[in-house]
């Protein structure tokens, strides 16, 4: 029987989680998630734990501080394939990402090695975002696409769907960069490897608690993270 696995980043995500992981588990109930929480200021991590003892399918762990959305998710993807997960889920904490929307990418996952849940396939859905932001990120994909050559209209989504085999195939360790430009190397690593990718339509909802991720330095990053990719000589 195929397990799944929903990687979920958390730092001062309290007044979010319990809501998510209800959400989760009544849009699919047969799934284990894994909170990787950077010691958050709110102590989300005790109430993930709380919650761990009640329900097995509820997974923790705790890093000493910040250190980034990409390192969390790889050291999810380490956890994930160490305990034999099929499918690993990338989702945020923050419910922009709906989780009714996790049987639509497994089942496209069938048939495909990296199911991405896109903002921008016929036309863009996105709720609640002031016009900038969506100038940015829409500018952002756009601009990654035209750099890298892939044809994936939403390369800096973070809600997406895995199988193992593409993890596995990737050299993790090598992997250093956060944030949109995350997304962006992993998608890379994964097209330039020759999976197949495929993109199904999602709403993003901005988060309505809490306290956007987005800084500078990420947008930075990931300007200069493409012209790496380009040249970069290694899959």
């Amino acid at each position: 029987m195929n397990k799944t696995l929903v990687i979920v980043p958390t730092y001062n995500e309290r007044s979010n989680i319990e809501t998510l992981f209800a959400r989760i588990f009544e849009a699919k109930a047969d799934v284990d998630v894994l909170i990787i929480d950077d010691n958050s200021t709110d102590k989300t991590y005790e109430l993930v734990e709380e919650m761990s003892v009640k329900d097995n399918r509820i997974h923790l762990l705790v890093r000493p501080r910040k250190m980034g959305l990409g390192s969390a998710y790889i050291r999810g993807f380490k956890y994930a394939l160490k305990q034999g997960y099929d499918y690993i889920i990338e989702m945020d904490a923050d419910l922009s990402h709906d989780p009714a929307d996790i049987p639509r990418l497994l089942q496209a996952c069938q048939e495909n090695d990296l199911v991405i849940g896109s903002r921008y396939t016929d036309g863009v859905h996105i709720v609640n975002w002031p016009l900038r932001r969506l100038f940015l990120s829409y500018g952002a994909s756009y601009y990654a696409r035209v750099i890298t050559g892939m044809r994936i209209k939403d390369p800096t989504g973070g809600f997406k769907c895995f199988k193992a085999k593409v993890l596995r195939s990737i050299n993790l360790d090598k992997i250093h960069a956060e944030g949109y430009s995350f997304q962006i190397e992993m998608n890379y690593k994964a097209w330039k490897k020759g999976f197949k990718i495929k993109e199904i339509p999602i709403v993003f909802t901005d988060r309505t608690l809490g306290q956007s991720k987005m800084t500078l330095g990420i947008i930075v990053e990931a300007i200069f993270m493409v012209w790496r990719l380009k040249f970069s000589k290694q899959k």
